[in-house]
């Protein structure tokens, strides 16, 4: 008989569910993008700078970026956990990862709303 251990965290099934969802969401948008480049080619930067002048446009970008950016976190997160033993060596690495993506993010937002 196996004794489980309930420690009422219940990462696995909330990140397995959250990186399906992000799947989807950046697979619907890479083929919006992929529809407006086939309907609008050739593109030139009046175009690229036109199409991302809508609000909708811009918050749908960054909801792609934000996507990537946890769907990324949950996967090497996970590949740490996995195979990275040294808890100090594994807390560096994931604190890394997050200053990474917080940047990314925040080089996103300025891209999309910068001047």
């Amino acid at each position: 008989m196996v004794n489980r251990h309930v420690t009422g965290a219940h990462y696995g099934l909330r990140d397995w569910l959250a990186q399906r969802i992000t799947a989807v969401i950046m697979a619907l948008y890479t083929f919006f993008i992929i529809g407006v480049i086939l309907a609008g080619a050739p593109f030139d930067y009046a175009k690229w700078k036109g199409l991302f002048a809508s609000n909708i446009m811009r918050i749908s970008t960054l909801m792609f970026f934000l996507c990537v950016f946890y769907h990324a976190w949950v996967g090497v997160r996970d590949i740490f956990m996995d195979y990275i033993k040294p808890t100090g060596v594994r807390l560096g690495l994931q604190v890394l990862v997050i200053v990474a993506l917080v940047a990314y993010t925040i080089w996103s937002v300025s891209i999309l709303w910068g001047a």
